[in-house]
């Protein structure tokens, strides 16, 4: 009897110890297919160091490429040439060659930075008398031959040299003018 009691005892015991077993060939078979599963997401999914650096490298290219735009924008803005009102004249002189008289009547304007604006409503205010001096100076001591509507551009340097010799900057990069009128009086 107390050989039937023990292999009843043993048979008793070895279903216990058969489903830990089986219960371990499940954990196991499951946390091998959880690690198969991430090693695959990690090939096909991660990127490789060459894509990382490509793509940081494009994503630097574009960014510097966008401050570029935006750089030149400002600065297409910031040199955008404006007109500024210098004035306007109504000389009378005699050339020095005859006994005749003319009137000279123009509007007058300078050619500045879009940047340099305010600089220049600055000094232009605090300057006027001495510039609309000058002006009126050149254009009574330019010949007659100089005020003809073709010859123009000799008075035109003048008044920009003078102008800019006067400014604190060479601010205007060139005159003109609006109405212009010789007349013989």
């Amino acid at each position: 009897m107390a050989d039937e009691a023990a292999p009843s005892t043993e048979t008793e015991s070895d279903p216990p110890t058969q489903r830990p077993r089986s219960n371990l060939g499940l954990v196991i078979g499951f946390v091998g297919m959880i690690v198969v599963i991430e090693t695959a997401m990690f090939f096909f999914l991660v990127p490789s160091a060459e894509q990382v650096s490509a793509l940081a490298e494009q994503q630097l290219i574009q960014s510097v490429q966008e401050g570029a735009e935006e750089a030149e924008q400002e600065a297409s803005d910031e040199n955008l040439v404006e007109e500024f009102e210098l004035g306007t004249f109504g000389e009378t002189f005699s050339p020095t060659d005859t006994d005749r008289s003319f009137r000279v009547e123009l509007r007058l304007y300078g050619l500045i930075r879009a940047k340099n604006r305010e600089k220049m409503e600055k000094e232009f205010e605090s300057k006027t008398g001495r510039l609309r001096h000058e002006i009126r100076k050149k254009i009574r001591n330019s010949e007659l031959s100089e005020l003809q509507d073709n010859q123009l551009g000799l008075l035109e340097r003048r008044i920009l040299t003078i102008c800019n010799h006067l400014l604190d900057e060479d601010m205007l990069l060139g005159v003109g003018f609006n109405d212009y009128q010789l007349i013989e009086d």
